[in-house]
C-alpha cells in the first residue's frame, strides 16, 4: 500500500473517530440540559402548588357573625365552664381529627368535671384543616353545628357526643348535615327549628373560615393543642406523660390558694346576643 493511500486511510479513520467523539459529546450535552429542564419544571410546579396551597391557608373572609357567647378580640373562641375559674384550659380541636376524638373520649369526663367544680375555664378553638387536605366538609359542617349548639347554649354537650360519635377520618360522614342533626337528637334543647336552620344553612360558616385562619397564623400546627393557663400540656407537662389523673393533679397545684370560679349547671356557656367580627388576627392561647 502506497503512503499516500495509508495516510489517506488514517485521515478518515480520525475522521470518524472525531465525529463519533463530538455525537457523544452532542448528546452528553442534550442529555444534561433535558435534567435541567426537567427539574426546572418540577421546581415550577412546586413553586405553583406551594403558592395554590398558601393562597388557600391565607384567603380573606369576613364572617358576618360569630355565635352567642364566644370571646377573644374577634370572637373566635368557644368558652365552657365559669370564666372566673383560677385556670384556663385552651383546646386546639377538628372534628374529623381522630387524634381529637381518643382525646376527648379519654379527657371529656375529667374536664367537665373540673368545670364543673370550678377548677376550670374551657376555651375552644375550632378548626377545620382536615377538609382542606382530605376533602370534604365535615370538618367545617361539623364546626358550624358545634357553632349552631353554643348559640342555643349547649356547646359543651353537642361537642361531646360529637366525639363520641366521631367517624373515620376519611369518611367525612360529619359532611351529612343529616347525621349532625341526627346526633344533634341526642342533646336536649337541640331538636328545634332554629338550630336546624342554623346546621342546614351554615350559618356560621365565615365564622369558621376565620377561626382556621387564625390557627394557620398561630405557632400550633396540629390538633390537638392543649395549654394550661398557656403551657403545653399534650401529651406532656414537662416530663410527665398526660392522664386524667395528672391533668387533675396539675389543675390543683395552679390552683392552689385561689379561690374557685362560680358555677352554675356546668353545661351551658354565656349567651349574650350575637356579635359581629371582622377579619382575625394572630390567636391568645
Amino acid at each position: 500500500m502506497s503512503e499516500k493511500n495509508r495516510e489517506g486511510k488514517r485521515s478518515a479513520r480520525e475522521r470518524m473517530l472525531e465525529a463519533r467523539a463530538a455525537e457523544e459529546a452532542r448528546a452528553k450535552r442534550n442529555k444534561k440540559l433535558g435534567v435541567v429542564g426537567v427539574v426546572a419544571a418540577v421546581i415550577a410546579v412546586a413553586v405553583v402548588a406551594g403558592v395554590t396551597v398558601q393562597n388557600q391557608r391565607s384567603k380573606p373572609e369576613t364572617p358576618a357573625a360569630a355565635p352567642a357567647g364566644t370571646i377573644g378580640d374577634k370572637k373566635l373562641v368557644i368558652p365552657s365552664g365559669p370564666a372566673n375559674a383560677p385556670s384556663v384550659l385552651t383546646v386546639y380541636e377538628d372534628p374529623r381529627c381522630p387524634a381529637c376524638g381518643a382525646f376527648e373520649r379519654t379527657f371529656a369526663p375529667t374536664i367537665d368535671r373540673l368545670e364543673d367544680q370550678g377548677k376550670l375555664y374551657v376555651n375552644y378553638h375550632i378548626v377545620s384543616f382536615i377538609d382542606r387536605s382530605l376533602g370534604g366538609k365535615g370538618s367545617k359542617y361539623g364546626a358550624n353545628a358545634l357553632a349552631c349548639a353554643q348559640d342555643a347554649g349547649h356547646f359543651r354537650d353537642l361537642h361531646d357526643v360529637f366525639y363520641r360519635n366521631q367517624p373515620e377520618e376519611t369518611s367525612d360522614s360529619f359532611g351529612d348535615k343529616a347525621t349532625l342533626l341526627k346526633l344533634a337528637k341526642q342533646v336536649n334543647g337541640l331538636d328545634t327549628p332554629a338550630f336546624e336552620s342554623c346546621v342546614n344553612g351554615n350559618k356560621y360558616g365565615g365564622w369558621v373560615s376565620s377561626v382556621q385562619q387564625d390557627f394557620d397564623k398561630s405557632s400550633y400546627k396540629s390538633t390537638p393543642t392543649v395549654l394550661l393557663n398557656g403551657k403545653p400540656v399534650y401529651p406532656k407537662n414537662g416530663e410527665e406523660q398526660i392522664s386524667p389523673e395528672s391533668l387533675v393533679k396539675w389543675v390543683d397545684a395552679a390552683n392552689q390558694g385561689k379561690p374557685l370560679g362560680t358555677t352554675g349547671s356546668g353545661k351551658e356557656s354565656p349567651a349574650p346576643t350575637s356579635t359581629a367580627v371582622e377579619t382575625n388576627t394572630p390567636p391568645t392561647p
